[in-house]
């Protein structure tokens, strides 16, 4: 039996199989026993060999015996695990005060003009949760109430949340989590397999299809979302001039355009520090999560004025915990790491170094069928013949596994679960891609013919 969930099935790639446990050592299997107990059956662990953390310092990782992974997967911790300033300031604002967003504070007025100067005109407003998909969530509520419409067009392989209505435009939670009647899919630009030439105006046109077919069944279009590096559809960031033409089509259909920044956001593509910029569009709504608190759940949904309006006049928002005083310190804190230490040009940098490795092992083996990516958000299709390009999730997952048991930590992604995932904090280092390499290197030379 396989270790990992099959993609028609679960759609998390590179998951743990509990009823494969023999072969864990007797702490490892029970504490896994003693997860499943309390926990239930619907959380997954990562890797056929769990990885039990306990502490963490940077890009490294520690079990409970001392153990040392270099982390080469989790944005969550965009400046690293335990970055002293973010941890220093939450310390120092619990000390001081934890309340919500109906009392005046300078705090959150001091973040948001940070946050805004970053992302430009005409985005003015920000609202506060604590997840990404709290924010894509109101988001979508904003976006049917601005445009009267209820219509959602997504890629293919989209994940955009967990709630009831994010995971129901979210297809690659798998075939048991329904889609809504009202949403429609689009593929996503596959450079590998689709010519760039002209990608921008191929997506727009399948967006276009879409959106006639929302308004033949009555329900006009409200959104269009996407991430801007497509990270459940395989991780596709060039070109970079995609979704201009689909915001065009889209805002002639009355529908609004929001990117969705919680994987591509906070300099992770290492020469924009937004993924939409890249594109050189302008959403109507741009929501944002997981890197922004260092680990500290803080969200947010961005919009320009037009997109809030009649939603601001109509009704009310609140969230308890949303924008409270200690989630404001740690995105203030995250954010001045992220441009004090500038760790979008370490991106950068560091990213060029690991796609230059791994297009120098695609000399070597065969099963490397692309390299992609931009700055430390990296992609690497693994295929069983260069020709068909046909997906080998097999391998990835060989890879995936093999490198867990070097004690490097990556995952798998893609519609097939054959694309290496490689998005590390982003004070990645050389030194560290150079330890991820190797060990890479190592594990190619050990698969199968």
């Amino acid at each position: 039996m396989s270790n990992t969930t099959s993609p028609s099935r679960g759609k998390m790639v590179n998951s743990f199989n509990p009823a494969a446990a023999n072969h864990l050592d007797d702490h490892t299997r029970k504490l896994v026993e003693r997860r499943s107990k309390l926990l239930g059956p619907a959380y997954r662990l990562f890797y056929s060999n769990p990885v039990e953390v306990k502490r963490g310092k940077g890009t490294r990782l520690y079990d409970s015996a001392g153990n040392e992974y270099l982390d080469a997967y989790n944005n969550v911790v965009s400046v690293g695990h335990c970055h002293p300033r973010v941890a220093e300031a939450v310390a120092a604002q619990m000390q001081t005060l934890c309340t919500h967003t109906r009392y005046i504070q300078e705090g959150i007025l001091d973040y948001a003009e940070a946050l805004l100067a970053t992302l430009g005109a005409p985005l003015q407003h920000v609202m506060f949760t604590c997840t990404g998909s709290e924010a894509n969530d109101l988001a979508l509520r904003i976006a049917k109430h601005c445009s009267g419409n209820r219509g959602i067009i997504i890629t293919e392989e989209a994940y955009h949340g967990n709630s009831e209505l994010t995971s129901s435009f979210s297809p690659s939670l798998g075939e048991f989590s329904p889609l809504g009647t009202w949403v429609r899919r689009v593929p996503a630009p596959d450079s590998y397999r689709v010519p760039a030439a002209q990608m921008g105006e191929w997506m727009a046109a399948q967006v276009a299809a879409q959106i006639r077919n929302l308004q033949r069944h009555g329900e006009g279009l409200a959104a269009f979302i996407c991430d801007s590096a497509f990270s459940s559809d395989g991780i596709f960031t060039h070109p970079s001039d995609v979704l201009a033409p689909v915001a065009k089509v889209v805002r002639e259909a009355g529908g609004l355009f929001i990117a969705d920044e919680v994987q591509s956001g906070f300099g992770r593509t290492g020469d924009k520090l937004w993924g939409f910029q890249r594109h050189g569009v302008k959403p109507d709504i741009v929501t944002m999560g997981k890197p922004m608190g260092n680990g500290f759940p803080v969200a947010a949904t961005v919009l320009t004025p037009e997109a809030v309006e009649r939603f601001g006049r109509d009704t009310r928002y609140f969230n308890t915990f949303g924008g409270n005083s200690v989630a404001i310190a740690a995105a203030q804190a995250t954010l001045d790491v992220i441009q004090d230490e500038k760790l979008m040009e370490n991106a950068a940098r560091v990213g060029k170094i690991i796609r230059d490795g791994f297009a120098d092992l695609a000399q070597r083996y065969v099963r490397i069928g692309d390299v992609r990516g931009s700055g430390l958000y990296i992609g690497v299709e693994l295929v069983t013949d260069r020709n068909t390009k046909s997906p080998d999730p097999q391998a990835a997952a060989a890879v995936v596994n093999n490198l867990r048991e070097r004690r490097v930590l990556i995952s798998a992604t893609g519609p097939n679960a054959n694309v290496l995932k490689i998005r590390p904090p982003l004070v990645f280092s050389a030194a560290d891609a150079d330890r991820l390499l190797t060990e890479a290197a190592a594990v190619f030379a050990e698969l199968p013919n």
